[in-house]
């Protein structure tokens, strides 16, 4: 690769080490923003296993509707039983001065009542992804927050993610030219017995689990709203896994300005990555938006070669501190209440397009 080409990947490494600094800010001197986890399954397992690696994050309640969890995980983390709730009594967290913050990590058809009862306890709300099932739920969170005064996070966490954040700024500054295509592909092969597969708990299947990686991807990659959507779903229903939510759907968005993305969401097939295509050459993640391990390729001038980015910091804490240092100093999450909306936006209008058979156009 010739020097100045090199020279221009360091500059882009660069720029995309300072979008990650820029998502935090440094804590007042012995001040900690304390959060309450909502939810002790698997993936709240990992997020309380990530305050270790917090400077400006420290967790203080838990919320769980099964006793032996809440005594197992409070052992573990030091939470005083004061500070371990049952839904029941969830609304008991409005006299605790200790949380900050409420994490909701629930099922998502639970996510808007959560979120409501926590902005009426006067709390600020990190909300897992999806946002919740509906559009009308999404913007009654975001209301709720608002007229609390409160702050509304949504767990995107690949946007505090290294690798990420350098391939958002290589496609905005057009390193292998203007983008024209993104093709983004998510899926595992989701075992039975979960709840993910209740459409009453989760709003629906694949595309509101991990499909929505695909759609959120090219949303930061273009930094654009799709104004049409395609899809077509293939779901095998004799699978019992499938009673009642979707397999596969494969979607494509068309941005205005003319960049076209083609994504796959499904629950019988492994992968995760993405790949922007420009008048040059493309940008490659994959694994794109794994919890870690992420792996970055580039094809420019003919030549393809790995990049490698410092990775300071995991993306989970990386997440947990930038809400942190907004509410310490008064600034706006990276990720608010109105992402979560405008991918719910878009997932509406997936799902209709794949039950018509048509294109949807989005306002």
């Amino acid at each position: 690769m010739r020097d100045a080409d090199r020279r221009t990947i360091i500059a882009g490494l660069g720029a995309g080490l300072a979008v990650a600094a820029s998502t935090a800010c440094a804590a007042p001197r012995g001040r900690k923003i304390g959060y309450a986890v909502v939810g002790l399954g698997r993936y709240a397992e990992l997020i309380m296993s990530k305050f270790a690696e917090c400077d400006q994050s420290r967790l203080v309640a838990l919320v769980s509707g099964t006793p032996e969890k809440l005594i197992r995980f409070g052992e573990k983390y030091g939470i005083p039983a004061s500070h371990r709730y049952s839904y029941a009594d969830f609304d008991r967290i409005r006299d605790n001065p200790d949380v900050d913050v409420v994490y909701v990590i629930l099922p998502n058809a639970l996510h808007a009542e959560y979120t409501v009862r926590a902005a009426k306890a006067g709390k600020h709300v990190m909300c897992e992804k999806p946002m919740a099932v509906s559009v009308a739920e999404c913007r009654t969170m975001i209301a709720a927050c608002r007229a609390a005064g409160r702050k509304l996070m949504i767990g995107y966490r690949s946007r505090f993610e290294p690798y990420n954040q350098l391939a958002i700024d290589l496609a905005k500054k057009g390193f292998v030219g203007p983008t024209r295509i993104i093709t983004a592909d998510h899926g595992f092969n989701a075992q039975p017995n979960q709840w993910r597969l209740d459409r009453k708990l989760s709003g629906g299947g694949s595309l509101m689990d991990i499909g929505i990686y695909s759609l959120n991807a090219t949303r930061y990659l273009t930094g654009e709203e799709p104004v049409e959507v395609s899809a077509i779903e293939s779901t095998d229903r004799r699978d019992p896994r499938f009673a009642t939510v979707e397999d596969r759907i494969t979607f494509l968005l068309r941005f205005p300005s003319g960049i076209e993305a083609t994504c796959v969401s499904s629950y019988s097939s492994n992968h995760n990555m993405y790949r922007v295509t420009g008048t040059q050459g493309w940008i490659e993640l994959e694994p794109a938006t794994a919890y870690e391990g992420q792996a970055m390729r580039i094809r420019r001038d003919g030549r393809t070669e790995a990049r490698s980015v410092p990775v300071p910091k995991g993306q989970h804490a990386g997440q947990l501190d930038h809400f942190a240092g907004c509410i310490l100093h008064g600034t706006d999450p990276l990720v608010p209440g109105e992402e979560g909306l405008a991918d719910m936006r878009v997932i509406e209008a997936i799902y209709r397009s794949a039950r018509e058979g048509r294109r949807i156009t989005l306002g």
